[in-house]
């Protein structure tokens, strides 16, 4: 499968992506991964959240998105939570997918496209000093994720063949694969404390049928997460590190959903009102902020980390996509 219908899968068709084929992993020597996953309990049946107090704003002050408010192609905004201070980053003829800030929040990372490919990139706080960090001028390059201590971005990259998983500095430089499989290996996360990683796959399944693994950050001690019968995508590590919230339509609706990192506890969050996609939780985890088309298009929401007392932070008739909290 190429990255490019991978991020059309994610974005639910509602951006029309550039034609770029995307090879899997980098060129970097790959560390062996074990291929073997470790069996983990089945997660236990779905539990229905307790209602809490309404969320706030107050937790996070800042966050960058993706949107389309500004034409035809998807553009990076920055904004405070409650709506004012609304900045745009870049502007162009091509489409830029926000990522994660920088732990100073001076820079952050972006999913570009140019002519032919997707690139991971990073630019400056205020849209300027755009930085192609993948230099791949044959393959593409998508979905980076910033280590805790900003000193590793892992990726997704087909530039060995396949969707694979790679991590490299923080300036782009030496590149190694994470993983080696002839499925597609994508989408990774980190742990909170920086030594794992927990990332979507369908080495166990029939092709694109994705499921969610955990393995050490050299890519070792490879587990397989979620057994369920739907597709998962999108994982983010709670700040205590204990759960896992992810994407998945395992009920038969985009969902979000919370489980525990030995598999139990499954919970769904959003329990089938519209397509919720693109998870990240508050910095102290007692909320979570993500992407749903429960309006008609596509909003920004936060809720409680229960899936309660849901609040539309973007509120434009735009799609608005890839929240990332400051």
């Amino acid at each position: 499968m190429k990255i490019q219908k991978v991020l059309a899968l994610i974005i639910s068709m509602t951006f029309i992506l550039a034609a770029c084929s995307i090879p899997s992993t980098p060129t970097a020597a790959p560390t062996e991964v074990a291929t073997v996953p470790v069996a983990t309990a089945e997660p236990t049946q779905v539990q229905v959240p307790t209602q809490t107090q309404e969320p706030t704003t107050e937790t996070e002050q800042w966050m960058v998105f993706s949107s389309n408010r500004g034409g035809d192609y998807s553009d990076l905004y920055v904004m405070a939570l409650d709506g004012s201070g609304l900045q745009r980053l870049t502007q162009g003829d091509s489409n830029y997918f926000a990522g994660p800030w920088y732990p100073d929040g001076q820079k952050l990372l972006f999913t570009g496209f140019g002519l032919l490919h997707s690139f991971v990139g990073v630019m400056n706080a205020d849209g300027s000093g755009i930085k192609d960090l993948s230099q791949q001028s044959e393959s593409d390059e998508a979905f980076p994720a910033l280590s805790p201590d900003g000193s590793l971005i892992a990726f997704t990259s087909r530039r060995d063949g396949n969707n694979e998983i790679y991590v490299m500095n923080a300036d782009g430089t030496v590149p190694m694969r994470l993983t080696d499989t002839p499925g597609d290996d994508f989408g990774a996360a980190w742990s909170p404390d920086g030594n794992k990683l927990v990332f979507v796959s369908d080495r166990d399944r029939p092709t694109g049928q994705y499921n969610l693994y955990i393995m050490e950050k050299d890519g070792s001690n490879l587990t397989r997460l979620t057994y369920d019968a739907g597709i998962d995508y999108a994982p983010a590590w709670s700040p205590d590190g204990s759960k896992i919230v992810f994407r998945s339509d395992a009920s038969g609706k985009s969902d979000l959903y919370v489980v525990n990192i030995d598999g139990s506890g499954l919970t769904n969050l959003t329990k089938g009102a519209g397509d919720n996609w693109n998870p990240e939780w508050s910095k102290d985890g007692s909320q979570i902020i993500f992407q749903t088309n429960r309006d008609g298009n596509w909003e920004i929401y936060v809720m409680n980390a229960n899936g309660s007392n849901l609040l539309n932070l973007t509120k434009n008739s735009a799609d608005d996509q890839y929240p990332n909290l400051k």
